[in-house]
């Protein structure tokens, strides 16, 4: 055991509360979750930030001493990498995403260029055994994730957003949607369901309105996959169905096809009875053509509506609109009109009616 001081904490370790000097061991369990202190090798002129546990972006470069954890990641978008077999001071490993994963890079996305490379230092420890100095391998999440989890949301609405793929525009109808809804009045709980730990999303939610917010990290899990969707979705939507909300609104990451989950939720009978309303963001008419005949013929989902960028101009929505039957409409021109449906949609128009303008 020995002590070193870090100058980055990722977000990823936000649930242990970690100081800026920490005692680390080279004793490494290689599992997911666990949290290592590494040091960067290289530098990188595009995407080189890290988001902190403060939730603020910070500027990585070679020499950082850094606070992360193991886990995988499969983005299409984004790096692709998987957790090693072992771990051991020295070793170089990647870092797979701003949130702070480390594992083996195995695919990379040219508009990024190569991740970060790392050197392990260590395992950091934590100290659970009140007057014993007796370190164990700090992991992420506030809790570990029951697998079994039961679902009970107390008749609370439901909306869900799900996306074509990554960069759909979810978080951003998201936040459209809490923020139309704070102003009509209503109490709205959000979380992030699906996806490899970043705490951005969720913040957004909260800055646009929502009064409390989860995020699946908080769970110990780093990356989501469809082994561990329905019950994070199940235990998050139990946990936000209480403090008396008029409403959840939670993000599914990544897309309808894709290695994070999405499809197992979706395909859960017990999670698809408790939505009340579904937004799919799509990128163009085709992937909306191709997301809404998912979800009506894979899962049984009418969508409540469409937005993302294919509903960037009046075409994409009139197409939408008339080739699929849907309503459309933009997050970022016609916000408001997006959360107005998904009220209606939610059955809460009539017990938060918009209010007429005062003079």
């Amino acid at each position: 055991m020995k002590s070193v001081v870090v100058d980055k904490i990722a977000s990823v370790t936000q649930a242990r509360g970690l100081g800026h000097e920490l005692r680390i061991s080279e004793d490494i369990p290689c599992e997911e979750g666990v949290i290592l202190v590494v040091e960067v090798l290289t530098n990188k002129s595009t995407y080189n930030q890290l988001e902190l546990t403060s939730g603020r972006m910070a500027k990585v470069a070679k020499g950082d001493i850094v606070a992360g954890a193991l886990g995988h990641r499969k983005a299409l978008f984004g790096y692709s990498g998987h957790v090693p077999d072992a771990v051991k001071p020295g070793d170089v490993i990647q870092m797979l995403n701003i949130g702070g994963v480390l594992g083996i890079c195995d695919s990379v996305n040219a508009d990024k260029g190569r991740p970060f490379d790392c050197r392990v230092l260590g395992v950091v420890l934590q100290f659970p055994y009140l007057g014993e100095r007796i370190g164990v391998p700090a992991r992420i999440g506030y809790k570990p994730l029951d697998l079994e989890a039961t679902l009970e949301t107390r008749d609370v609405p439901v909306v869900a957003l799900a996306g074509t793929c990554m960069e759909a525009g979810k978080t951003a109808a998201a936040c459209a949607i809490i923020a139309r809804m704070r102003h009509r009045g209503l109490a709205v709980h959000a979380f992030k369901a699906t996806g490899v730990s970043l705490r951005r999303d969720v913040l957004a939610m909260e800055d646009a309105g929502a009064r409390k917010s989860m995020i699946f990290t908080d769970f110990g899990v780093g990356t989501t996959t469809a082994k561990v969707g329905p019950a994070l979705t199940r235990t998050m939507l139990s946990e936000m169905s209480q403090g008396a909300p008029d409403v959840i609104v939670f993000e599914l990451g990544d897309g309808l096809l894709g290695t994070y989950g999405v499809e197992a939720i979706l395909s859960a009978a017990d999670i698809r009875s408790a939505i009340t309303a579904l937004v799919l963001s799509a990128n163009d008419p085709v992937a909306a053509w191709g997301g809404v005949k998912l979800l009506r013929e894979r899962f049984g989902i009418e969508p409540a509506t469409v937005t993302g960028p294919a509903t960037d101009n009046q075409v994409g929505v009139d197409i939408i609109a008339d080739q699929m039957g849907v309503s459309a409409f933009n997050a970022i021109t016609s916000g408001a009109a997006l959360g107005d449906r998904v009220i209606v949609a939610a059955g809460l128009d009539a017990r938060f009616p918009i209010k007429p303008m005062t003079e």
